[in-house]
């Protein structure tokens, strides 16, 4: 009987293992976003709780930044390039994000969200 009792709990752990493993060697989903004076688009970005995305930030004018404050997160758009900003929210919510390089008159305005559904 102990040997059946070891040989299933066994036979769970390697099925989470291979879960967990498959899990953590699919890529992120990438979510392409555009910055310029004074907009992000899309302005509003959905992820899932504990989803590890990527955020491709393309500037289309000029140098942007991209700060999330709440999640530590903090990056440089080079005019004409791209930045790519992993996230891997841990709590549901909605997250501030905005500009934090000054782009002219309007770059107050230069503001979006990350929606966490859980």
């Amino acid at each position: 009987m102990r040997g059946v009792v070891i040989g299933v709990a066994l036979g769970l752990l390697l099925e989470l293992t291979g879960r967990v493993l498959a899990a953590e060697s699919s890529p992120p989903r990438v979510i392409k976003m555009t910055a310029k004076k004074f907009e992000y688009s899309p302005s509003e970005v959905h992820i899932r709780k504990g989803e590890h995305v990527v955020l491709e930030l393309t500037s289309l004018d000029r140098k942007h930044g991209f700060k999330l404050p709440e999640l530590g997160i903090r990056a440089d758009v080079p005019p004409g390039g791209t930045a790519r900003v992993e996230v891997t929210a841990e709590k549901a919510g909605r997250f501030p994000f905005a500009c934090d390089v000054f782009c002219g008159d309007g770059h107050e305005d230069m503001t979006g969200t990350l929606v966490v559904d859980p």
